[in-house]
């Protein structure tokens, strides 16, 4: 690990300012991706600016919403009880992202910004990877992939996003606030991330020195069904294969409304727009699901070992609904 800076300011402003001010600096949270980074040697920087006594922590209900402090918890969110009453698939996907351990550390902020854990972006042996040397190429593409987005890929990038979180609340229409010496804005989650296009190594929106400082989680009315199904090598802590969180309000048999998006698939949070409407207003069937996993899965882009993934993400997806709605 290389030599580097540290501070701990005692107000948002000054973090802001610290970070702004040095082009190679970064916010410092819960560290559970960050130091592991700094490790593999992948990333460098030369100042941290430690944030966790800012007071940007703790769950408010504000009306029809959730407002989470970026320094909350997963842990801390997960044992909220509004959290557990209006959105469990929220908690599932917390619950089924880490360890207890980690979730005592990881924040939710941080947790929107954990780096792909693709095997390729994380060795520096690796010459060829986009995500951490624009056009040196993807190694990923030509080797062996299996932990690989096939939605939002290309050749020039394969990486997969990693969280359980994002997915979540992607689903939940969640909305980020950001803060920078400009001033503060809000960015819907869904708007958040980037497709890695021409330029896989800008994965979100933030500007250098803006900062995550809340999140806002839409509540669901009452009698929502939900679900977040994580599918997975083993049932202990692993990341995904294939995920899906859904959401639907249902009259009787028929579903008036449904919100889904999947993980273990995408090189972003990936939401089923498409899928949503083949559901709205269809009634609860296996055809029906059937056709909402085509169209949530189409126009992969898969190498050989991300090939398995196209089947078994639809059949996650069809599997959640049926669990759902049962």
């Amino acid at each position: 690990m290389r030599e580097f800076r540290y501070e701990r300011p005692s107000t948002v402003a000054e973090a802001i300012s610290a970070v702004a001010g040095d082009p190679d600096a970064d916010f410092l949270a819960g560290g559970t991706t960050e130091v592991d980074l700094m490790k593999d040697g992948v990333f460098h920087p030369d100042l941290l600016v430690d944030i966790t006594r800012l007071p940007l922590r703790g769950v408010r209900k504000n009306g029809t919403m959730l407002q989470v402090g970026a320094l909350t918890t997963m842990e801390e969110l997960a044992a909220d009880r509004t959290l557990i009453e209006r959105a469990p698939f929220v908690r599932e996907a917390l619950l089924l992202g880490a360890s207890t351990q980690l979730r005592n550390m990881a924040t939710i902020g941080g947790n929107l910004l954990q780096r792909t854990r693709c095997r390729y972006f994380r060795d520096p042996a690796v010459p060829a990877c986009n995500k951490r040397e624009p056009g040196s190429g993807c190694e990923a593409v030509a080797s062996v992939a299996r932990m690989h987005a096939i939605l939002g890929a290309s050749r020039d990038c394969i990486a997969l996003h990693a969280s359980d979180l994002a997915v979540a609340l992607v689903a939940l229409d969640a909305v980020v606030h950001l803060q920078s010496e400009d001033g503060e804005r809000t960015v819907p989650l869904t708007q958040f991330y980037l497709m890695p296009g021409d330029t896989p190594n800008r994965e979100n929106v933030l500007r250098h020195g803006e900062l995550i400082t809340a999140i806002d989680l839409p509540l669901p009315p009452e009698g929502i069904r939900s679900t977040y199904l994580k599918v997975r090598d083993r049932a202990s802590y692993e990341f995904a294969l294939t995920s899906a969180a859904v959401a639907l309000t249902m009259d009787g048999s028929v579903i008036t409304e449904a919100r889904i998006a999947m993980g273990g698939v995408g090189t972003i949070p990936w939401r089923g727009f498409e899928a949503e409407e083949v559901l709205r207003n269809a009634p609860a069937t296996p055809d029906a699901f059937r056709s909402a996993a085509e169209g949530m899965i189409h126009d992969p882009y898969v190498v050989p070992g991300t090939a398995f993934k196209v089947e078994l993400a639809k059949r996650t997806l069809v599997r959640a609904l049926t669990e759902v709605t049962s």
